[in-house]
């Protein structure tokens, strides 16, 4: 049974990268590996710099994320990439994301938002363990599944590769040279913290412009 006494030790035994992320440094090429929603040729690609273990990040997808996603991203009008960084609760980070991917794209998304809705309650009851194995069997793996793959070394220094990527280039792009989650990045332009739908609104207007000048 998956519960935070576990998990915390798991996360030790399998090494401390996982909650040091932010700071790993692979040792090969990392390949382009990230999940994204939307048309694949949108005019407009918007990466999000986000962890599912951060308060704003939880407050954008869960109060403007829904409306964001019917206005541009069902009209094809947005691609929508998530860059996951291992911000606020590494732990609690790690196992979501992990989860996420071991559910399949079909699902990362529908994981990622069971996590943001169930954040403040996880952090409050300090229930991680409870609340995450029902997110994954919400998502159709296992118990054993779900002990699997947050225990394989494979998928620890797969996550380990990809937020050590995502974290310099959070860095890279942030005019502070600051990372901080969420941090927006769409068409090139760098926004930071929460954002309204109409914020989102003006951002979008401003890309569209930007596209269209010569």
């Amino acid at each position: 049974m998956l519960n935070r006494r576990s998990a915390i030790a798991m996360l030790a035994a399998a090494g401390s990268a996982l909650a040091s992320g932010l700071h790993a440094q692979p040792r090969r090429p990392v390949t382009t590996d990230e999940v994204a929603m939307g048309a694949a040729n949108a005019p407009i690609t918007v990466v999000e710099f986000a962890s599912v273990a951060c308060p704003v990040c939880a407050r954008f997808n869960n109060e403007v994320f829904p409306d964001f996603k019917k206005k541009y991203i069902d009209t094809g009008q947005v691609r929508f990439v998530t860059r996951e960084i291992l911000a606020h609760n590494p732990n609690l980070a790690a196992y979501g994301f992990m989860i996420a991917r071991c559910a399949g794209q079909d699902k990362y998304f529908e994981v990622t938002d069971a996590v943001y809705h169930a954040q403040a309650e996880m952090e409050a009851s300090g229930k991680y363990g409870e609340g995450l194995l029902k997110i994954g069997k919400d998502a159709g793996l296992t118990e054993a599944e779900i002990n699997a793959c947050i225990s394989d070394r494979a998928n620890i220094d797969a996550l380990n590769a990809r937020v050590a990527k995502n974290s310099r280039d959070l860095v890279a792009v942030s005019p502070d040279g600051r990372g901080s989650t969420p941090t927006f990045v769409i068409n090139g332009v760098t926004t930071k913290g929460f954002q309204t739908l109409e914020q989102m609104d003006q951002l979008i207007v401003a890309a569209r412009a930007a596209r269209a000048s010569p």
